[in-house]
C-alpha cells in the first residue's frame, strides 16, 4: 500500500506504531545533525523526522536533496514530539522514518504553495493544478462539496428526483448568447448550449415527474466579472401542482436547512418585499438588509427653493450614513470622487452633517435654511451624528448610483458582516421591460413566466404595468435563487409570445415543442434555480465564486491553464463545414 495514514490523522495515542505516509514535500529544515521534512495531503501536515542518532546516513542525506512538492512515500515510528506544535492538529507527534521512497521528483514551483502565497492570480489561474494544494483554495472546494451533499440530502427528502437534461440543444433567445457547437452531421447546422435547462423542466413537468431537481451546468455568452463565469452551476428546480407560496416555503425550507447545517445558523425570517419597494427603498432589487440607510425621497422637500441641480431632477433623493458627521472635507471629497467614477456615473453629491447640536452644515447652505435640512434628516431617518448623502436626477439611474454608493459605504463601516445571514424574498417583478433604445418589451425573467393571476388582459392596454408571477431569493445583497410560476396552456403562452414581438411562425420554429406540448394535459407548475457557485460564495463569507470553482475561467473567458478557447486546425474546420472570415 502507499500510505497505511493520511498526513491528517496521526495523534498522540498513536505513539510506538508503525506507519506508511504518502504526500508532498511542503517543507524541509535541515540543522545539519538532523533534518525535519513537512509532509502535506488533502487531509493535513506531518512532521517526519531524520536524525544522524537514529536514521542511517544514506537515509539522512536522502531527505536533505528533497525539493519542495516532490512526491515522496514514507515508513516510520510515531515518536513524540520534543517541541510540540499546537497550531496544527498533528502537533503532539513525529515520525521517525526508516525507509524513504521517492514517488516523483518536482521541479521548483513557480509560487509556494502556502496559505499566504507570493504567487499572483495570473500565475495561479495558470498553475491551478498547484493552486488547489493551497488551503485557501482547498478547503473552499470541500465546503462546495459539503453545501452540494446537503442540498442533495434536502431535496431528496423532500421527494425530489434527480433527473440530467441535454447539453445539446436548440438556440433559443433566453437574454444571453449563446455558446454555438457546430454539427458534423448535419450540415450548416448548430446545437446550443443550454443557457438553463428551463424547457427541459417544464417538459418533466407535463411528463409528471412532479418534483424535479438537477446540479447542472449552464453556459452563458456574456461579459464577466467576479461573480460571473461562462459556465457556472445551477441547482434547478420544478415542481407541478404548486402555487407561488408553495415553492417559497420549499426553499426557505431548504435555505434553513443550509443555514444551520453548514454555518450553525438558525433563521426564522423571510421576509417578503416588493420589486417597487425595493427599487424605491434600496434602488436595486437584490437589497442587502443587514444595515438600515434605506433611500429617503427628497423631491417635496428640496425642489422648491433656487436651487436648479434639484428642480430639474426627476429625483431627488438620499441615505443617512449612521456615524458619518465626523468625516472631514477630505472623506466627504473622496466619496464626491468616487460617485463621479464612470462606473457609478453620478455628476455630484450634495451633504449635510447632522452636528450633535441639532444643527446642520451642508454643502448647500445658501438655498436652504435649518428648517429644510430638518426635513432632509427627518425622510431619510438621519439622526445626530450622521452625514446625509443626497444625489439626484433621472430616478432609474439615481437610483443604481445611490444604491452602489450605499454598499460602498456599509463596506467602509464594517456593516456588511460575512457571518450574519439576512435572506429576503422580492416578489412582483414587472412581467416586461421595455427596451428604450428599441421601444420594445422583453420579458424581464423568460418568456415561460405567467404573469399574475387576474393581469393577463392589461398585456393589450398597459403592458408595463403587469406583473410577473416571479419571486427572487436574495442572501446579503446578492441575488442567490429565482424563479416563476409559468405559463403552462398554449393560448398564453402564444400571447406572451405575441407581447415579446413574435410572430406565430417565430414562435413556433423557436418553441413549438413546448406549445405542442401544453396541449397534452400541462399541469400548473413552477420552478426556481439557484446559482450554486454564488451560494457557495456566500455561505464562505465571500462574493467573489472564483476560488469555489476548481478550474475557474479569467475575465476574458479564457482556461490559461489548458489555453482555451483554441484555433482548431483547418481539417477539422472542413469535417464541420465550416469557414473562418475573421
Amino acid at each position: 500500500m502507499y500510505r497505511s495514514k493520511t498526513c491528517g490523522a496521526l495523534r498522540a495515542s498513536d505513539i510506538g506504531s508503525e506507519v506508511i505516509l504518502s504526500g508532498w514535500v511542503h517543507k524541509l529544515r535541515d540543522k545539519g545533525f538532523v533534518a525535519w521534512v513537512d509532509l502535506r495531503d488533502r487531509y493535513g501536515i506531518t512532521q517526519l523526522v531524520f536524525d544522524q542518532e537514529r536514521t542511517s546516513k544514506e537515509l539522512l542525506e536522502q531527505a536533505r536533496e528533497l525539493g519542495r512538492e516532490t512526491v515522496i512515500q514514507a515508513k516510520g515510528q510515531v515518536i513524540e514530539r520534543a517541541s510540540k506544535n499546537p497550531n496544527i492538529p498533528t502537533g503532539e507527534i513525529e515520525v521517525l522514518v526508516t525507509e524513504l521512497t521517492i514517488l516523483n521528483e518536482s521541479l521548483l514551483p513557480p509560487f509556494t504553495i502556502e496559505d499566504e502565497t507570493d504567487g499572483g492570480e495570473d500565475i495561479r489561474m495558470k498553475y491551478r493544478y498547484l493552486d488547489i494544494r493551497r488551503n485557501p483554495v482547498k478547503n473552499k472546494l470541500i465546503f462546495r462539496h459539503k453545501v452540494t451533499m446537503e442540498v442533495r440530502k434536502y431535496l431528496s427528502d423532500q421527494g425530489f428526483i434527480d433527473i440530467e437534461t441535454p447539453y445539446l440543444i436548440k438556440s433559443t433567445p433566453e437574454g444571453a448568447r449563446d455558446f454555438l457547437v457546430p454539427s458534423r452531421m448535419n450540415e450548416g447546422q448548430f446545437y446550443a448550449l443550454p443557457q438553463s435547462p428551463q424547457t427541459f423542466k417544464q417538459l418533466l413537468m407535463v411528463g409528471g415527474m412532479d418534483k424535479y431537481f438537477q446540479i447542472v451546468k449552464c453556459f452563458r455568452d456574456e461579459d464577466l466579472r467576479a461573480d460571473r463565469q461562462p459556465e457556472f452551476t445551477q441547482i434547478d428546480c420544478e415542481m407541478a401542482f404548486v402555487e407561488q407560496e408553495d415553492i417559497l416555503n420549499t426553499f426557505e425550507g431548504l435555505t434553513k436547512h443550509l443555514l444551520k447545517e453548514i454555518k450553525g445558523v438558525e433563521v426564522d425570517e423571510f421576509p417578503r418585499m416588493t420589486y417597487d419597494d425595493a427599487m424605491r427603498l434600496y434602488g436595486n432589487d437584490k437589497p442587502d438588509i443587514r444595515f438600515g440607510m434605506e433611500f429617503g425621497e427628497l423631491n417635496e422637500v428640496a425642489q422648491h427653493k433656487d436651487f436648479n441641480v434639484f428642480n430639474a431632477a426627476e429625483l431627488v433623493v438620499g441615505i443617512a450614513v449612521p456615524g458619518a458627521a465626523s468625516y472631514t472635507r477630505k472623506e466627504i471629497d473622496g466619496l464626491i470622487d468616487w460617485v463621479k467614477r464612470p462606473q457609478v456615473g453620478a455628476k455630484g453629491m450634495v451633504y449635510v452633517k447632522c452636528n450633535e447640536d441639532g444643527s446642520y452644515k451642508s454643502s448647500v447652505d445658501k438655498f436652504y435654511d435649518q428648517n429644510d435640512l430638518a426635513k432632509w434628516a427627518e425622510t431619510t431617518g438621519a439622526k445626530a451624528g450622521d452625514l446625509i448623502c443626497v444625489l439626484s436626477g433621472n430616478t432609474n439611474e439615481t437610483r443604481t448610483q445611490l444604491s452602489a454608493l450605499r454598499m460602498e459605504l456599509a463596506t467602509r463601516l464594517g456593516l456588511r458582516k460575512a457571518d450574519e445571514f439576512a435572506p429576503l424574498w422580492v416578489v412582483d417583478f414587472p412581467l416586461l421591460e421595455l427596451d428604450e433604445e428599441t421601444g420594445k418589451y422583453h420579458a424581464m425573467h423568460h418568456p415561460f413566466t405567467s404573469p399574475k393571476p387576474g393581469q393577463l388582459e392589461l398585456l393589450d392596454s398597459k403592458p408595463g404595468e403587469v406583473k410577473a408571477n416571479a419571486y427572487d431569493l436574495v442572501l446579503n445583497g446578492n441575488e442567490i435563487g429565482g424563479g416563476s410560476i409559468r405559463i403552462y396552456d398554449k393560448e398564453t403562452q402564444a400571447t406572451m409570445f405575441k407581447h415579446l414581438g413574435f410572430t406565430p411562425e417565430e414562435a413556433k420554429a423557436q418553441f413549438g415543442f413546448l406549445m405542442d406540448a401544453f396541449q397534452y394535459g400541462a399541469p400548473p407548475h413552477g420552478g426556481i434555480a439557484f446559482g450554486l457557485d454564488r451560494l457557495v460564495a456566500i455561505l464562505g463569507g465571500q462574493e467573489t465564486i472564483r476560488d469555489y470553482i476548481a478550474f475557474p475561467k479569467n475575465n476574458s473567458g479564457r482556461d490559461v491553464m489548458i489555453d482555451a478557447p483554441a484555433n482548431i486546425d483547418q481539417e477539422q474546420l472542413k469535417e464541420l463545414h465550416l469557414k473562418l472570415d475573421l
